[in-house]
């Protein structure tokens, strides 16, 4: 089988673990993870893990963590209102390693057309939304940033193209409506023409 989502993270935990669901038996809980950029600056990012895992009733606040796992996206329905929903989901732990880190590699569809902008500086920067596909008919939309050249070659970029990236998640914070909010989104690094299934 083809690895089509794929995210290998080092940071710190910075919240408790919350119970998030049940299947089969098997329950999930939602934690929060602190990594840094080689820029120092701070993403934190939202992550889920079997109770299979590792030990949620332990408190592991400020304990650092390395672990692979796939980029994962839901559907949160609140007040008739959906939002989409970006979190790590933690498949197996791994050795610490001296720096933090977070690579992530997806292949997917793009689903929407490529929004193409420039920022007041001139600075040239793309939005895409990337269809990746999972076991038992579901679907990942994992928001993606491009910059640059990767920026200009997604301007061509049409519904139903397969591509390949390679970045890492970031957090974003920006104001709505006078609210300060959060985004979840894979910065691309590099970004190139898949081959179709």
């Amino acid at each position: 089988m083809e690895i089509n989502n794929y995210i290998e993270i080092q940071g710190t935990v910075v919240s408790n673990f919350e119970f998030s669901h049940e299947v089969f038996g098997e329950k999930f809980y939602t934690f929060m993870l602190s990594t840094k950029r080689n820029s120092d600056i701070e993403d934190v990012l939202p992550a889920m893990v079997s109770e299979r895992l590792l030990d949620v009733k332990v408190d592991l606040t400020d304990t650092k963590i390395a672990f692979i796992g796939q980029v994962r996206t839901y559907n949160q329905y609140k007040e008739g209102k959906s939002r989409l929903l970006v979190s790590i989901f933690m498949l197996d732990i791994i050795d610490l390693r001296e720096k933090d880190f977070n690579n992530v590699e997806v292949t997917g569809y793009i689903c929407k057309l490529p929004v193409y902008r420039k920022t007041p500086l001139g600075r040239e920067i793309a939005d895409l939304l990337l269809a990746v596909n999972r076991p038992y008919k579901k679907t990942d939309y994992i928001p993606c940033i491009t910059w640059g050249r990767n920026a200009r070659y997604s301007e061509g970029l049409v519904v139903g193209d397969c591509i390949k990236i390679i970045g890492r998640l970031q957090s974003r914070e920006y104001a709505k409506n006078e609210e300060v909010k959060v985004a979840y989104e894979l910065s691309v690094s590099k970004l190139t023409e898949a081959k179709q299934d």
